[in-house]
């Protein structure tokens, strides 16, 4: 007989629900959301013979909310695979000249393609032989070359892709000296290198052919496969780091017509960035014009900073300085933070700024409290160090932090080697995380995939990471313990407080009656089982909706 409580699906199980370490022994979802959360008697009055799908996980591992990740670089990654080339971390610069180079080049001009572009270069590899602008013309000096390095915080270019920018003719005539934010190395004989770092990078690659380079099908294709990888891994919740990547709107454009379409199984955050050699007031306005692009899974809400560079790249914005002398590069002034916050929070938008050295968050902090909205959970990504008097502050006017907790974890010996590259008192420091939670500080997990510097991109290798400070198989001891958290505290991390960082905590992130039924079922109880095991926690299957969008 026919029952107005009947659900869709019954999950029996270990159930984490996220909300205040509870755990529940089933749930009941109808119709996408819970309508039950409790223990088995309760939630088997919702079963209705022949209608109601019955999942039972009891003694299987655990049932979880399904994983977010509050800033990484799928498009990015996944559209370098079809529209560039990829450079491995253990490639040299004479594989990168006699083999990567032309490889790439030979691709463009088959394909009919204006701009050969790459990723992936190791800077610690290159930097004693760094390849030349003269170099890479020998190979081709009539379409622009650019690769990235693995940070994507440094460029490689022929001489061509300088004079498109403005920055020298060809006769070699210097145009250009500076780019406001970044540096174009200068050789002995007076005009540039080839090699770009920071803001002079992204400057030159904007005047590349983008529009071409990235269509909007290309796009389209970009997300299918970010939606593969994601689902695989657990992930319903996505922050995009640089959605404007490609200088255009086609990520935006493709990103609404598949949502559209219904082919879309996962929350999408977008970001515009605006550079520092950017006029601010022109980009906003392009930013604003994104939100034309909003629909039910896809949220273009945030205006995205880089306030420096990396840390143990040497471009941080740092105190004390580095152990040669020199600071990192800054790219905004405090009061242009505080400026631009007003003008970004009072427009509905949020502030999404990159910030790794302490000196750079203490300058953001301060144009936040100047001119931010509290409401607006303005936000940090990376944040490798903190005063001790920003904690509170951050606290206190409701900024978020988005952190890098694969990033906890070192070699052994590495501290020796980590003076010469970080400021004093830095050696064994790394990404904080407990400390945020300590004070109250909304702290959500990130990947910034593809820049993982060797680390995972799943949630359990991620957790493991940050309740032990080891990275599996590698020989590690435990790495700045006092900011290790709990295994609840981790999945807290990747679950809810990525929900508020993104404004959809109301309808995701926790097993909650009412909300969307977004969870996971997992192969190991990643609560109890011994602590080096938790990366060996695999994916059963991903819901999102009260659907099975993944299964193995």
């Amino acid at each position: 007989m026919y029952k107005e409580t009947y659900a869709d699906l019954v999950v029996f199980g270990k159930i984490f629900t996220s909300e205040n370490d509870q755990i529940a022994e089933a749930f009941a979802v109808k119709d996408g959301r819970y309508v039950y959360v409790g223990d088995r008697q309760g939630a088997t009055a919702f079963i209705e013979e022949g209608r109601t799908k019955v999942v039972d996980h009891t003694g299987k591992g655990l049932v979880m909310p399904s994983c977010g990740n509050g800033h990484a670089h799928y498009f990015m990654g996944f559209a370098l695979h079809a529209v560039g080339t990829i450079v491995s971390a253990e490639d040299d610069v004479n594989k990168f000249l006699t083999e990567i180079v032309p490889a790439a080049v030979k691709k463009a001009r088959e394909n009919g393609i204006k701009s050969v572009f790459g990723f992936g270069w190791n800077y610690h590899a290159f930097q004693n032989n760094m390849p030349t602008r003269q170099q890479l013309d020998a190979i081709c000096d009539d379409i622009p070359i650019y690769f990235a390095d693995d940070e994507g915080h440094k460029g490689l270019v022929n001489t061509i892709s300088l004079v498109n920018a403005g920055i020298m003719k060809p006769d070699g005539t210097v145009l250009k000296t500076e780019v406001r934010g970044g540096e174009i190395v200068m050789g002995s004989d007076g005009t540039p290198t080839g090699f770009l770092k920071e803001q002079a990078g992204t400057y030159v690659r904007s005047f590349l052919d983008n529009d071409n380079l990235f269509t909007v099908d290309t796009a389209k294709g970009t997300i299918k496969n970010i939606q593969e990888q994601m689902l695989k891994e657990g992930y319903t919740m996505y922050m995009d780091g640089w959605s404007s990547y490609f200088y255009n709107d086609h990520f935006y454009q493709a990103a609404q017509q598949m949502d559209k379409d219904g082919d879309m199984d996962f929350i999408l955050g977008l970001s515009y960035e605006a550079e520092s050699w950017m006029d601010v007031d022109t980009t906003l306005a392009k930013a604003l014009d994104a939100r034309k692009y909003a629909s039910a899974h896809v949220l273009p809400h945030w205006f995205k900073l880089f306030m420096d560079g990396t840390v143990e790249g040497g471009t941080g914005f740092v105190e004390p300085l580095y152990p040669d002398g020199h600071q990192g590069i800054v790219n905004w002034e405090e009061d242009e933070v505080a400026d631009i916050s007003r003008k970004v929070n009072e427009k509905g938008l949020s502030m999404h700024v990159h910030t790794m050295g302490n000196k750079a968050v203490n300058r953001a902090v301060n144009g936040f409290v100047k001119g931010g909205k509290d409401e607006m959970r303005n936000t940090f990504v990376h944040v490798h160090g903190v005063y001790p008097t920003d904690w509170q502050r951050m606290a206190d006017h409701n900024i978020y932090a988005v952190a890098g907790m694969h990033w906890h974890h070192m070699k052994s010996g590495m501290e020796e080697l980590m003076k010469e590259a970080v400021p004093e008192g830095m050696e064994d420091k790394s990404y904080p995380i407990k400390s945020f939670l300590d004070y109250g500080i909304n702290v959500s997990s990130h990947t910034d995939f593809p820049a993982l510097a060797g680390s995972p991109d799943d949630p359990f290798g991620i957790m493991e990471i940050a309740v032990t400070g080891v990275l599996h198989g590698e020989n590690g001891n435990p790495w700045w313990p006092e900011e290790l958290i709990t295994r609840e505290q981790a999945i807290t991390c990747l679950t809810i407080n990525c929900a508020k960082q993104m404004f959809i905590e109301k309808e995701r992130g926790s097993i909650t009656k009412g909300k969307y039924a977004d969870f996971l079922l997992v192969d190991k109880d990643v609560l109890s089982c011994p602590v080096d095991q938790i990366h060996e926690a695999g994916i059963q299957a991903t819901y999102f909706e009260g659907k099975a969008v993944y299964s193995s």
